[in-house]
């Protein structure tokens, strides 16, 4: 799987004695961000009644130098990391997307997928409006200026929310107010926060524990949270039954250390470990996580198993964003590539291996074969989510249905496709009891086939 996208939104206080540049603390809190996206990042800030933008391809900080962070002067800002999931991997596509229309200018940072975008992309060019970029984001960008030349912004949100079907959390700056939406399932993260000298909007809380800020709360479902110089204020424009918050962020996404949706994503994490010791206990001599995602549940499964952590693999940091592969025997290094194993506390060893998720299969595969080859006598794969067996249409690029190797095989052929000597997939009760939020209040779409909203040719589980 790949990582989303994080969004950024910052106001300062022009009169405040602690007050810095909003470019500097949207930097800052992008580099937090970093694990949503490595493609591309984009930083927008309002210097009078103009929009100065630095963009480019890569990381937070291959992009952006000192010295053009400081030149965007203004208070107020919005920022952006990529992993594109509808539209290109190509600078036009990078956010955030700035527009200038009639009576003002706007810049706004999505992290989702609507699942209606290409319909009302048909509908706005029928209308001879023109499309710069392939994402969903200029979609949103198009119909909100159009309702900006009839009401005021907070009107103009609602009309479009009631328009976007899919999921979205947005960071938009619409000449000096800075508003947070979020869609009404509550699908992606999106929290508020102070900050010295000023008020903060950001995918994950951590991005406010960089700058040493305190989290006020999560945006609601269906809520818009305007924030301007003199505080922020929650407006609920739509309301459903229920939340889908995205079990993803919980298992794989959100750094552990961020607060989602009230809970720690390091506690859902390690008991996630604790209930797949509980539901799939092996004789075993240590348990090993697949780094970095794997460990807390690696931690999780020793406590309530009794059995010994320890490190079987060693993950590259610095491997960087790509690297070129061509031909079998290059791929087959990717694995190595990226991670390595520690033999002496493999050899001789029954292992249980404890990742994230299987996708495909092949990358379990070929971990799997690292550790026999470092001298395991026995490898267990458990596996801290259950199986996917469907697509996500709401912004995780997973793979196509054909694709997972859970939708195609039992569970025997799967154990047998990645070699393991035993296969445990934590089930969906315990996923559900692990982050501790209603099954109504959770979508389990990729888990269950049975999708939140309508999609053509999926089945609607409401």
């Amino acid at each position: 799987m790949k990582e989303e996208c994080g969004v950024v939104g910052v106001l300062m206080h022009t009169a405040h004695a602690k007050a810095k540049p909003a470019s500097l603390q949207i930097y800052y809190a992008l580099y937090a961000l970093q694990h949503r996206g490595q493609e591309s990042t984009g930083i927008t800030v309002k210097n009078g009644d103009k929009l100065k933008s630095i963009k480019g391809m890569g990381l937070v900080p291959e992009v952006y130098s000192k010295d053009e962070l400081l030149k965007l002067e203004g208070r107020l800002g919005v920022g952006h990391v990529r992993y594109s999931t509808t539209g290109d991997s190509n600078i036009v596509n990078c956010q955030p997307l700035m527009v200038n229309y009639k009576n003002g200018n706007l810049a706004i940072a999505h992290n989702g997928n609507l699942v209606n975008g290409q319909e009302l992309r048909d509908e706005l060019e029928s209308e001879g409006r023109i499309f710069i970029t392939s994402s969903d984001t200029e979609v949103i960008a198009h119909l909100l200026v159009k309702a900006l030349l009839i009401h005021d912004p907070l009107e103009s949100i609602k009309e479009v929310m009631s328009m976007l079907k899919g999921s979205y959390s947005l960071a938009i700056m619409i000449d000096d107010r800075l508003f947070a939406v979020r869609d009404p399932l509550g699908f992606k993260p999106l929290c508020v926060g102070e900050i010295d000298g000023g008020y903060v909007v950001a995918s994950e809380s951590v991005a406010i524990d960089t700058l040493n800020g305190k989290l006020t709360r999560d945006v609601k479902a269906g809520e818009v949270v305007e924030i301007t110089k003199n505080g922020f204020e929650g407006h609920q424009m739509l309301t459903e039954k229920n939340c889908a918050h995205c079990v993803f962020e919980y298992i794989y996404f959100a750094r552990p250390d961020s607060i989602i949706d009230g809970q720690l994503v390091y506690k859902v994490r390690e008991q996630i470990g604790r209930e797949l010791a509980k539901e799939h206990p092996v004789d075993a001599d240590i348990v090993s996580p697949v780094p970095d995602s794997g460990i807390t549940s690696a931690i999780g499964y020793s406590d309530e198993s009794g059995i010994n952590y320890r490190e079987g693999l060693m993950k590259n940091r610095y491997i960087g964003r790509t690297f070129i592969l061509p031909g079998q025997e290059m791929r087959e290094t990717a694995v190595r590539l990226k991670m390595n194993t520690i033999a002496e506390n493999l050899r001789n060893r029954k292992v249980i291996i404890l990742d994230d998720s299987i996708v495909r299969g092949t990358t379990s595969r070929r971990i799997i074969e690292m550790v026999r080859n470092a001298g395991a006598k026995e490898v267990h794969a458990r596996i801290g989510s259950p199986a996917i067996i469907a697509p996500c249409y709401m912004g995780i690029d997973m793979a196509s249905r054909e694709e997972l190797i859970a939708a195609k095989k039992p569970l025997i052929d799967v154990k047998n496709a990645i070699t393991a000597d035993s296969l445990g997939y934590l089930s969906i009760e315990g996923l559900i009891k692990s982050i501790g939020i209603h099954r109504d209040e959770l979508c389990l779409g990729c888990l269950t086939e049975r999708y939140p909203i309508k999609i053509v040719g999926e089945e609607c589980s409401r």
